[in-house]
């Protein structure tokens, strides 16, 4: 049996790269899909392959990602070598934009999403604490916060408001339930 695209989308500051590295650090059945980005590899956040836009647009032309997506006035790609992992049965956890979720729902057979949600004070201070963005930059994120999911995307919706752990586990309770 092929493994899950498990994708996990919020708004930026929700902590969805903390609760997607706690969720597989918990559960030998799940990898993190690492992210190419057109953006500085010292950019710090998370684990991701920096690349400039002649890089991307080569690879992209060489069938390099399974998918791809622009956001932010970035591009951003997960990696083809997704679909092994796949086929060995493992799940795939995958930091994506709303955007790119119809994409991903048309490209990998077993598709879910993990919808990240936090308090609008909770976002506004994560993201003045991680230094990335300008003021103005950060306004603009926090009125996005609230964006709908598109249509056809089911979800599953939990709040990173509060700690970590509880979001962790309350994200393996819904993705691995107990089988009586």
């Amino acid at each position: 049996m092929t493994g899950r695209f498990i994708a996990v989308v919020g708004p930026s500051g929700v902590g969805k790269d903390s609760v997607m590295q706690g969720v597989a650090a918990c559960d030998p059945r799940i990898v993190l899909a690492r992210r190419v980005i057109t953006r500085p590899s010292d950019a710090g956040g998370e684990d991701f392959v920096g690349v400039t836009q002649p890089d991307f647009q080569a690879r992209m032309a060489a069938g390099d990602f399974a998918l791809s997506w622009e956001a932010h006035g970035l591009h951003y790609a997960i990696p083809a070598t997704v679909e092994a992992q796949l086929q060995d049965g493992r799940d795939v956890l995958a930091n994506l934009s709303r955007a790119a979720l119809i994409g991903a729902k048309v490209r990998f057979a077993r598709f879910e999403v993990i919808n990240l949600t936090a308090a609008r004070e909770v976002l506004a201070a994560r993201l003045v604490a991680r230094g990335r963005e300008t003021a103005t930059q950060i306004a603009g994120r926090l009125d996005r916060a609230s964006a709908a999911l598109p249509d056809g995307i089911n979800a599953l919706h939990l709040d990173n408001s509060g700690p970590l752990d509880q979001t962790v586990q309350a994200a393996l309770d819904r993705l691995y339930p107990v089988k009586v």
